[in-house]
């Protein structure tokens, strides 16, 4: 049987809680959608179980995953005005690659080429924002790769958000 996770995420437009459901054997996660293909969106927990209850969804109630998109905004927007975890961008670039395939709207996020997974690659074994390229900070083509991947996510959010189907 398949778990459910709730997944918090706060924003300029107020927060949310979606569905998050991992993906089995080699199914990729994904988030939510209705019959429409609209992002399942919820603006309090009771609602959000009282729907997974109702569709016979066993929601996991751990720590719920949250995300704060204002700070990967402002990093986005104005990487040198003041630091972030690289945890939070790992999480953000993670949570793009959900929400795009899960909208099956085609992918708006950038294709994917060499500079895109060296920025992978050192987020997910490191800190990328460390000053020295050669302790495995990013180059100014990886800094400017994130950027543009994560910019390109936060319009996915704000195009998802104004169709969902929320609760």
């Amino acid at each position: 049987m398949t778990d459910y996770y709730p997944y918090r995420i706060s924003s300029r437009s107020g927060e949310l809680i979606l569905i998050w459901r991992p993906g089995e054997e080699d199914a990729p996660d994904e988030l939510l959608v209705d019959d429409s293909g609209r992002l399942l969106a919820f603006h309090d927990l009771k609602t959000l179980q009282d729907y997974c209850a109702h569709n016979g969804w066993e929601l996991v109630m751990e720590e719920a995953a949250a995300l704060d998109l204002d700070a990967v905004r402002r990093w986005a927007e104005h990487p040198h005005r003041g630091p972030v975890s690289a945890g939070l961008l790992l999480d953000a670039w993670n949570f793009f690659d959900d929400l795009s395939r899960s909208l099956k709207t085609g992918s708006p996020l950038p294709a994917p080429g060499s500079v895109h997974d060296n920025a992978y690659e050192k987020v997910f074994s490191g800190d990328p924002l460390a000053a020295d390229v050669s302790r495995g900070a990013w180059t100014d083509e990886e800094t400017e790769a994130m950027r543009e991947l994560l910019r390109a996510g936060l319009d996915l959010w704000e195009q998802a958000v104004q169709g969902s189907a929320s609760g």
